[in-house]
């Protein structure tokens, strides 16, 4: 199991920011992790005291970096910069996070990996029930010097 304090470390975000508490899986193509903050009050996402399921791909995007940054670490390489490029078949099943009072649960699945440049699905789910899902395509920057 991977903690909240290790997987600040794997992404750019970093305290409050850092949503996800948890991992519990991870392989070459897929991660599972888990978050409470949608509970706290001090989430950085919240406006106006709510949530919206739309901040879910927040979630799912951190999962994804989460992902790569073991896998970089794994094969003893520098974390590649990467962007969130498109979305494509979101589907949002809750209007707001605040009606949630479980545990979420997120997936991410690798779909291609190609030069940096990924393609993953994901869920976001509480108690099975699954509240956003989709395909994110991840685009990595490479910095020439």
């Amino acid at each position: 199991m991977i903690k909240h304090k290790e997987l600040c470390s794997l992404i750019p975000h970093s305290f409050d920011m850092c949503l996800l508490d948890r991992v519990d899986f991870w392989d070459e193509d897929k991660i599972i992790c888990y978050s409470k903050s949608h509970f706290l009050a001090t989430n950085p996402l919240r406006r106006e005291n709510n949530l919206s399921s739309i901040h879910l791909l927040e979630y799912a995007s951190q999962a994804m970096a989460v992902h790569g940054g073991l896998h970089d670490r794994e094969q003893g390489t520098q974390m590649t910069e990467g962007y969130l490029a498109a979305l494509r078949d979101v589907n949002i099943n809750l209007c707001e996070l605040d009606e949630i009072h479980t545990e979420l649960k997120i997936e991410a699945n690798k779909i291609l990996s190609q030069n940096g440049n990924m393609i993953y699905s994901f869920n976001v789910l509480a108690e099975e029930k699954k509240l956003i899902s989709g395909r994110a395509t991840v685009v990595a920057i490479s910095h020439n010097e």
